[in-house]
């Protein structure tokens, strides 16, 4: 079996959950745990990308075999696959308990009362497990004794994934305890200019790509070994470069831009903002 046949049973698994939860939430015109169901869906593909060879035993085969102990995967499929869990477990109920005590998501005032365009949504979204956890899966899809050791650029990818998680983390953080406090009548202002958003007008994002970035880099040791068709590293680059273009330019960046500009278009403080503060990189230029 290729290493590019063992992704098949991973990427049934993203659709078969999704398709799930559009089956029960679309009647309901209920968005409150899609982003949960974004988070669950990264957790089961990584778990069947992980143990596949065990679960087709068991439960295709009829052999009785039992889950190998986590210390029987290489170190590098440990530490993408770790990566992957917290973030997923970190965002998707950082997303979902902000929906559920909202009443909702905003994105989908209209979306969900269309069934054929909501269930297009969870689709998607299923669409993105696949790509976006992509250097996961074929770093998982390898046995163990496979794989190279760990080196420089593990440890280097290793440091950008922690350092671009706690630049999320803190982002959201920052954010969350502003808008508790102008709920608490702490402060007039209108959006946040403090911390992290000093920088950037969308640090979250930032962190989320180079969380990505990070993954890709970690998994392209083992990508490059001959037991990948040439190109598998080029291919895995699609998860970062997916992530960027998606929160740049589809549903991050432009929707919060758009809504800031109807809601504060005409105050100078937020003129200045955009003129003074880069919209993502806080390297790249004010746009």
């Amino acid at each position: 079996m290729t290493v590019f046949s063992k992704l098949v049973p991973t990427v049934i698994s993203a659709y078969i959950l999704q398709t799930a939860c559009a089956l029960t939430f679309v009647p309901q015109a209920n968005e409150k745990f899609y982003d949960l169901s974004g988070a669950i869906g990264f957790l089961t593909t990584t778990f069947v990308s992980l143990y596949y060879p065990t679960l087709k035993a068991r439960f295709w085969d009829g052999i009785p075999m039992s889950f190998p102990p986590i210390t029987s995967f290489a170190p590098r499929q440990l530490l993408v696959s770790a990566a992957l869990g917290v973030w997923s477990v970190r965002l998707g109920s950082f997303l979902a308990m902000r929906a559920i005590k909202a009443g909702g998501d905003s994105r989908f005032d209209r979306i969900k009362h269309d069934p054929k365009k909501f269930t297009y949504y969870w689709m998607a979204q299923a669409t993105w497990i696949c790509l976006v956890g992509l250097p996961v899966y074929l770093t998982n899809a390898l046995p163990a004794a496979l794989h190279p050791p760990l080196g420089p650029r593990d440890y280097a990818s290793v440091g950008l994934i922690a350092g671009s998680l706690m630049l999320e983390v803190l982002a959201d953080r920052q954010k969350s305890a502003w808008r508790h406090r102008k709920d608490n009548k702490l402060h007039d202002e209108k959006f946040i200019t403090r911390g992290l958003w000093s920088v950037s007008r969308h640090p979250n994002y930032v962190g989320e790509v180079g969380i990505w970035t990070g993954v890709w880099a970690l998994s392209t040791a083992s990508l490059q070994t001959a037991h990948y068709p040439i190109g598998s590293v080029v291919l895995a680059v699609a998860s970062p470069v997916f992530t960027y273009l998606l929160t740049r330019y589809a549903s991050g960046v432009p929707p919060l831009e758009r809504a800031g500009d109807k809601k504060f278009g005409d105050d100078p403080k937020w003129q200045e903002y955009k003129r003074t503060v880069p919209i993502f990189f806080p390297w790249g230029g004010v746009q």
